[in-house]
């Protein structure tokens, strides 16, 4: 009798359970196949079913297979999906202050950011302006490395040899590029390598070295600019609809959160140790010339950054408060890093 009760109740437990589970249906906006962009996504999902026991299983599809890239905001939004592996920098034709909590053009490194956006209202600021309005709650769960600032057929030695150049650029910096005369398009992954292929841009900024071999850039281009004065890290966020967030248990949300916030860190470490190989690797083998950026062509860049914040500030509410607010941590933070840190 007492082996027969037993058994039951397992088996009671085991439907409990599988009535209680909930399985989240997620798209990622990279592929799984690559490092440190797309694959954290699936990461962060195996982790999460772990520490639940399969209690919150993310079911993780790669770009396109639900929606398009530029649909997933709305999407989410609006429970269509219910969650995505997303960088909230893609949002800015909806959202036009949400590359500044992604990455923005001569912004802070990792340690300066994460400080921000946990402790310096960074996180905060972004709850008002999106959970009510867009229904979606955003985590921060990944982190890259600074990137290069762009791939050219042609050394670039002046800010004329800039003009008219057709550019791949990302955020932000794509409207700095505008100013200095080069037609800058924002577009994913996929549609950057068509486009370069094509002929429909001539010049790119992607990733990083690790991304950039992988995905072959060095058959497009010979020249490669840093530093990445537009990108010097990045957010990588799960987005989940509030409807779908609000099922959690508290347990669960912490669960998430938690293990989003490890993976932060994780992130941050990989990108930092992966990057040299393959930049030999390319230079030796491929034919790649580095180059860092003149003097005169970085203060062009800062300071149509300069006018490009200024004008977006003057055009969103939400743009110029973020914008202010991450300003005068920086002011304050700047003494810290004077005096803290070995020069």
């Amino acid at each position: 009798m007492k082996t027969k009760f037993t058994i039951t109740a397992c088996a009671a437990a085991i439907v409990a359970t599988g009535a209680v589970a909930k399985d989240i249906e997620m798209q990622a906006i990279f592929p799984q196949t690559l490092p440190l962009l797309g694959k954290p996504g699936w990461d962060i999902a195996e982790k999460v079913a772990e520490l639940t026991a399969g209690g919150v299983q993310f079911n993780v599809k790669n770009p396109g297979e639900i929606v398009s890239t530029g649909e997933v905001w709305d999407a989410v939004s609006t429970g269509a999906l219910e969650s995505s592996w997303y960088s909230i920098g893609f949002a800015e034709g909806v959202v036009p202050s949400a590359p500044l909590f992604t990455t923005f053009p001569f912004g802070p490194d990792i340690k300066e950011y994460a400080a921000w956006w946990y402790y310096g209202g960074g996180q905060e600021i972004w709850t008002e302006i999106t959970e009510a309005q867009y229904n979606i709650k955003t985590i921060h769960c990944s982190t890259l490395v600074p990137e290069a600032s762009g791939w050219f057929r042609e050394e670039i030695k002046t800010v004329a040899d800039l003009q008219g150049k057709k550019m791949r650029f990302f955020g932000l910096g794509a409207s700095v590029m505008a100013k200095l005369g080069v037609e800058a398009q924002s577009m994913g992954l996929a549609d950057t390598m068509s486009a370069l292929n094509t002929g429909a841009i001539d010049s790119a900024e992607l990733g990083f070295p690790y991304l950039d071999n992988l995905v072959g850039m060095y058959e497009h281009a010979k020249h490669y600019y840093f530093p990445g004065w537009h990108q010097q890290t990045s957010f990588l966020s799960l987005l989940i609809n509030m409807d779908t967030w609000n099922d959690f248990t508290d347990q669960e949300r912490a669960i998430i959160e938690t293990a989003c916030e490890a993976q932060v860190l994780r992130t941050m470490a990989e990108g930092e140790a992966v990057q040299l190989a393959p930049l030999a690797k390319m230079q030796e083998e491929n034919g790649v010339q580095v180059h860092t950026w003149p003097d005169e062509i970085l203060a062009a860049y800062e300071s149509a950054w300069a006018e490009v914040a200024a004008e977006k500030s003057a055009q969103d509410a939400d743009f110029k408060r973020a914008w202010e607010s991450i300003e005068a941590f920086r002011a304050d933070y700047a003494e810290w890093k004077e005096i803290g840190y070995l020069k």
